[in-house]
C-alpha cells in the first residue's frame, strides 16, 4: 500500500530588506517594509497596512464587498503556513478614486509582527 502525502508549499524568505513583516501565528514571511504603501487602513478587525505585494500568501475567491470607501470586489488572503485569513486582495475598484487599490494587499495589524533585520555585520562588531 502507498500512502501519499501533500507536498510542503514552498515559502518565501524575505532576506534581503532590514524590516519586513511576518505572520504573528507562525512567522512566516509576508511583505517588505519598501513593498508598504499606507499605514492608514481598516480591515474587518480592525487597523491593517496596504501593500504593493506580499509572499507565502494564497487567495480566495473575489467576491463583492461594500467597504468604507465604496464597492469593491476583493479575495480574502490567507497565510499559506498556518492558514490563518490575514486579510484581502483588491482585485477591482468601482469608483474611480479607488482605482489605484486594485491589485494591492491589506494586512491587518493583529495578524502581522514587523521584524527588525539587523545586517551581520552589525551583529560581529
Amino acid at each position: 500500500m502507498v500512502k501519499l502525502t501533500k507536498a510542503k508549499t514552498f515559502q518565501a524568505y524575505l532576506d534581503s530588506c532590514h524590516r519586513r513583516y511576518s505572520c504573528v501565528h507562525c512567522r512566516a514571511h509576508l511583505a517588505n517594509h519598501d513593498d508598504l504603501i499606507s499605514k492608514s487602513f481598516q480591515g474587518s478587525q480592525g487597523r491593517a497596512y496596504l501593500f504593493n505585494s506580499v509572499v507565502n500568501v494564497g487567495c480566495g475567491p473575489a467576491e463583492e464587498r461594500l467597504l468604507l470607501t465604496g464597492l469593491h470586489a476583493v479575495a480574502d488572503i490567507y497565510c499559506e503556513n498556518c492558514h490563518t485569513t490575514l486579510g484581502w486582495k483588491y482585485e477591482q475598484a468601482f469608483e474611480l478614486s479607488q482605482k489605484y487599490k486594485e491589485g494591492k494587499y491589506i494586512i491587518e495589524l493583529s495578524h502581522m509582527i514587523k521584524d527588525n533585520v539587523q545586517k551581520l555585520s552589525t551583529i560581529l562588531k
